[in-house]
């Protein structure tokens, strides 16, 4: 049976990701429900969210409202508020699992807002099209605010009303996060999931085991906080596959959700995915959304080197080692082994490659295949060939046709590499 119902938990871009993502789900449109006032727009819901402020009194006198009858108007009205009507197929997706999973995905405490949103067009409703759909939305509500009470949270405000009307939003707010990618997915969840167990009871758990609890290593890391359900995210996933599935690097990098982490000195995570840079357990810096390798290869060179370094200088600025300079003198004579980029950990250069070239700067007749590439570097008036890593895209030095044999020689900055000794590659 196809079945509508329509859920408001914050800002309805997010919401409508959500549950598009869910299988079953035919259709998630962006929208308004819930006030008194017919053909709301998108502007009109926003300058209503505030009723009682001074903006508010003024812009009702731009549309001719003298000031005696403002505070008689606002009585009068009641604001819409940003929601999502959701087309379901209940032989496929049950309105038990979507009901339960619009509990989980937003704080149903927090009256008129979610996280950084505030205004009552942010409040949170559920309003339900039959018997079935009003008796779940009753019945998880009182088992969700059990599990709320257990955790220290206060008393789910959200509306439960019969669907009167539904006003689909403006064409630009639907599919919004696709359309106007800005790298991060809102995530006002509690982190408190319905978990089943015996006797009908409910225990507040996270998708993780307590075994995945995350807490701080000691010294620099870097922890990826991504959505309760990362498949519900397009912007953790492409994160995941772009840099986290396949970063090597010595900063230890995790991944986590807000349920799971514990002992860190962070900001609240209001969007996935967040990346905190930390130091002995406290953020150092973050950024929220996806990132490309690039962008994210810089932020960790930030953090691991110090933007005043020589080794981010090499990486990011094309800066050159000095001749014989110390870590050139405890990568000369390794034993066998790889060099790896420093900040990605992949292979670079191999030792049976190296030799010693006299020049002061590590020497190789190849690198390890298909992991850098060659850039044309017109830079001091000379004309040269560049070498930059294609995991993390930092420099790494120039290629020159001098090496033994016929061979070339690339010639390669040492503060931009690691050693990985034979057994441990």
């Amino acid at each position: 049976m196809i079945l509508d119902i329509v859920f408001a938990a914050g800002c309805f871009w997010g919401v409508e990701k959500h549950f598009e993502n869910i299988d079953g789900v035919i259709d998630a449109v962006s929208g308004y429900a819930g006030g008194n006032y017919e053909n709301p727009n998108y502007d009109q819901v926003l300058s209503y969210r505030n009723m009682q402020s001074k903006d508010f009194y003024e812009f009702l006198k731009t549309l001719g409202f003298a000031d005696e009858t403002l505070k008689e108007k606002v009585k009068d009205i009641v604001n819409h508020t940003e929601a999502v009507k959701v087309t379901y197929d209940s032989t496929k997706v049950s309105s038990e699992k979507l009901i339960k999973s619009f509990w989980e995905i937003h704080d149903p405490t927090q009256k008129n807002r979610q996280g950084n949103d505030v205004g009552n067009n942010y409040r949170s409703a559920l309003f339900w099209t039959n018997d079935n759909q009003k008796s779940i939305a009753h019945k998880t509500k009182s088992d969700f605010q059990a599990l709320l009470t257990a955790n220290g949270y206060g008393k789910i405000v959200t509306e439960i009303q019969k669907l009167d009307k539904f006003w689909p939003a403006e064409n630009y707010h639907q599919d919004y996060l696709v359309k106007n990618p800005n790298g991060y997915c809102p995530d006002h969840s509690t982190g408190i999931k319905f978990v089943p167990v015996k006797d009908n009871e409910l225990l507040a758990q996270s998708t993780n085991q307590p075994n995945e609890i995350i807490t701080p290593l000691g010294g620099k890391e870097v922890l990826v906080v991504n959505s309760e359900d990362i498949n519900t995210c397009f912007f953790c996933l492409h994160f995941k596959a772009d840099v986290v599935s396949k970063y090597k690097g010595s900063t230890p990098l995790r991944s986590a959700t807000k349920s799971t982490i514990k002992g860190f000195d962070i900001d609240k995570v209001i969007a996935t995915p967040t990346i905190f840079f930390i130091e002995n357990g406290k953020q150092v810096s973050k950024h929220e959304g996806s990132l490309k390798p690039i962008q994210f290869y810089e932020l960790l060179g930030k953090f691991k080197f110090g933007e005043s370094s020589e080794e981010y200088n090499v990486a990011f600025n094309k800066g050159t080692d000095p001749r014989f300079c110390q870590k050139y003198d405890l990568f000369k004579n390794t034993g066998e082994g790889q060099f790896v980029d420093a900040l990605s950990g992949q292979p670079l250069f191999d030792t049976k490659y190296r030799f010693n070239s006299g020049t002061g700067w590590l020497s190789f007749t190849q690198p390890v295949s298909e992991q850098v590439y060659e850039k044309p570097d017109y830079s001091y008036g000379m004309n040269r060939i560049e070498i930059k890593s294609k995991s993390s895209d930092i420099h790494l030095g120039h290629v020159f046709n001098d090496g033994p044999d016929g061979k070339s020689r690339y010639c390669i900055n040492a503060t931009v590499l690691e050693f990985r000794p034979a057994k441990d590659s």
